[in-house]
């Protein structure tokens, strides 16, 4: 063997030496903190300082002393809450997630089989008894950080709080996971939070656990449709308007959005059914016929949308749009007739018209560009010279 090689293995096996016994140095020094119960974050910060080095990161027994030492960090800091002594509330539920990542990094390492292919984790059922006591406060820290507005820390704890069921850690656990209640409540804070951070695929991970919270459903599926809407799925996001308008006809969200949808397509016919789904609901609701006035007006059923029109003027007569759709009804039925053959009933119709015409006016000064032709055609076929001439000079200008 060449000398120059022999002096490289000689040198690798001196720092591989000095690096082995630094390692046994700072374990051992943490191990002291941890018998005392003082100077606990040192004991982590040696544990994580080992972690900074690739040789170590496979090193069972670092994570295993990582752990102990937040572990007992966080009893301390719980029994201070306790006792109602002075402790940071975001510093005791820091400490909670940190727990429960160690933990899971820690148990992948703890499964990885033998040189004989042999999987027999020996810190797992602890680890996990630990654990799933300290679950809950995964939960509180998630609704800690809501009240905070923190959105994207008040999703991590959700989420670490519902990744919990899928990990290899609390195999066994089924049963305990199957009667959380928090559940769906965790799983609706979760799509709340990706909704406020404007990141709809967040919002949508955990949708369908979300939607089995009934006392919050509605609201799901609003932040639901508006994720789909954000991400242009336009199919996902009528779907989902139109089971939430099935379950709640009467809510102020999805009824003017699914119409809109309908209505932008020109899908009258669905637009038409929604509406009279939402009438059955609240027949009185003022929004609900002046929509199926206008429905009924763009499939050019006058006299039908004049019904609707007129129902909602008797419930509020300083609903300036129903007179203009009033006016306008009227208006259109006298273009359909022939002005030679029906020359009384087409004068009758701008009769009819005019009232609902003026009112809109009067209510909708502003509106020159809609009320202005329909009164001068309607002061035109009545002979009405002075106000017809007011409204030329109106246009004119």
């Amino acid at each position: 063997m060449p000398q120059i090689l022999r002096n490289c293995i000689l040198f690798f096996s001196v720092i591989l030496a000095l690096s082995a016994s630094a390692q046994r140095k700072q374990i051992g020094e943490a191990r002291t903190y941890l018998k005392t119960g003082k100077n606990l974050d040192k004991a982590e910060r040696l544990m994580t300082d080992l972690l900074k080095d690739s040789a170590n990161q496979d090193n069972k027994r670092i994570y295993e002393i990582w752990l102990q030492s937040v572990q007992k960090q966080y009893e301390q800091a719980n029994e201070r809450l306790y006792t109602h002594k002075q402790q940071d509330t975001a510093q005791f539920f820091s400490l909670v997630r940190r727990m429960f990542s160690i933990a899971f990094c820690m148990d992948s390492l703890d499964i990885r089989p033998d040189k004989k292919g042999r999987v027999a984790p020996e810190l797992r059922k602890d680890v996990a008894r630990d654990m799933i006591n300290y679950r809950p406060n995964l939960f509180f820290g998630g609704a800690y950080y809501v009240r905070k507005s923190d959105f994207q820390k008040a999703y991590d704890f959700f989420e670490t709080y519902l990744d919990c069921t899928r990990q290899p850690l609390f195999t066994g656990y089924d049963p305990i996971f199957a009667e959380d209640s928090r559940m769906e409540e965790a799983s609706y804070w979760a799509c709340y939070c990706g909704y406020r951070m404007n990141d709809p695929l967040l919002a949508l991970r955990h949708r369908e656990l979300a939607l089995r919270d009934s006392s919050k459903r509605d609201m799901t599926f609003q932040y639901v449709a508006e994720s789909w809407r954000i991400l242009h799925d336009d199919s996902m996001y009528v779907a989902t308007l139109q089971k939430g308008f099935l379950e709640y006809p009467t809510s102020n969200y999805f009824f003017p959005r699914l119409m809109d949808a309908f209505t932008q397509k020109g899908q009258y016919r669905k637009a038409l059914a929604i509406v009279d789904i939402a009438l059955e609901a609240d027949s009185l609701n003022e929004l609900y016929l002046f929509a199926k006035s206008n429905v009924l007006m763009q499939q050019e059923r006058y006299a039908e949308s004049l019904k609707y029109t007129d129902k909602l003027l008797t419930l509020n007569d300083k609903q300036a749009d129903a007179y203009y759709n009033g006016g306008s009804a009227y208006l259109n039925i006298a273009l359909r007739m022939d002005p030679q053959r029906h020359k009384k009933q087409v004068r009758d119709m701008y009769q009819k018209a005019l009232p609902y015409m003026e009112r809109y006016r009067a209510l909708a000064p502003s509106e020159t560009q809609k009320w202005g032709p329909a009164l001068y055609r309607i002061y035109f076929n009545l002979n009405m010279g002075k106000q017809f001439d007011e409204i030329d000079k109106i246009l004119k200008k």
